[in-house]
C-alpha cells in the first residue's frame, strides 16, 4: 500500500458492526486487561442518544472505529482503534477530526480521553492532534495499569467558557 491510497470514509456504526467493533476493542485496546467492551456493551452505546459510534472504511474494509460520548460542555472519547494494516494512512486522524467537528457543532468546548501510560504511540498521536496530558490515573485499567488523561479545549462551549 502506498500513501496515495484513498482516505477513509466515515459512517455511523450499525448493529452489524457491533461484533467487529467489540473484537477490535478486545484485540487493540483492551489486550491484557480483560474484555469489557463486548458486543452487548457496543450495542448499548449504539442506542445511547448522547453517543456517536463511527466506522472508518478504507479500500472497502472496516479500517477502524471510534466511540465518543457527549455531555453538555464536554465530550469523552471512549474508544478509538485502527486495524494494523490501515495504520499510518490517516484513518485515525480522519475519525478524530470527524468527532471534533461534531463536538464543535454541538457547542462542546473540550474533549477528554484516556490512554494507557505504556502506549506511547497513542499518546504521541493525540498530542499531534492538540491533546495535552492533564492527569495520571494509577490503576485506572483494572487496577493493573496507569492511564494518562488527555484533553483538548477548542472553541467556546455553550456556556462561553473553555
Amino acid at each position: 500500500m502506498s500513501s496515495a491510497s484513498p482516505a477513509a470514509s466515515i459512517r455511523f456504526a450499525t448493529r452489524a458492526d457491533a461484533l467487529a467493533i467489540a473484537e477490535m476493542s478486545r484485540d487493540y485496546i483492551e489486550a491484557g486487561l480483560g474484555w469489557s467492551w463486548t458486543r452487548e456493551r457496543i450495542l448499548r452505546s449504539l442506542r445511547h442518544r448522547d453517543t456517536n459510534a463511527i466506522v472508518a472504511v478504507r479500500e472497502s474494509d472496516r479500517a477502524g472505529f471510534a466511540i465518543m460520548k457527549y455531555g453538555d460542555d464536554e465530550a469523552h472519547l471512549l474508544l478509538l482503534a485502527v486495524e494494523p494494516e490501515h495504520r499510518r494512512f490517516g484513518v485515525g486522524s480522519a475519525m478524530v477530526e470527524w468527532l471534533e467537528r461534531c463536538a464543535e457543532v454541538a457547542g462542546i468546548g473540550r474533549i477528554s480521553l484516556e490512554a494507557r501510560a505504556s502506549n506511547e504511540a497513542a499518546r504521541v498521536f493525540y498530542r499531534r492532534h492538540g491533546y495535552t496530558q492533564a492527569q495520571l490515573l494509577p490503576g485506572y485499567y483494572g487496577g493493573r495499569e496507569t492511564s494518562v488523561r488527555m484533553v483538548k479545549a477548542f472553541g467556546l462551549s455553550r456556556t462561553g467558557a473553555l
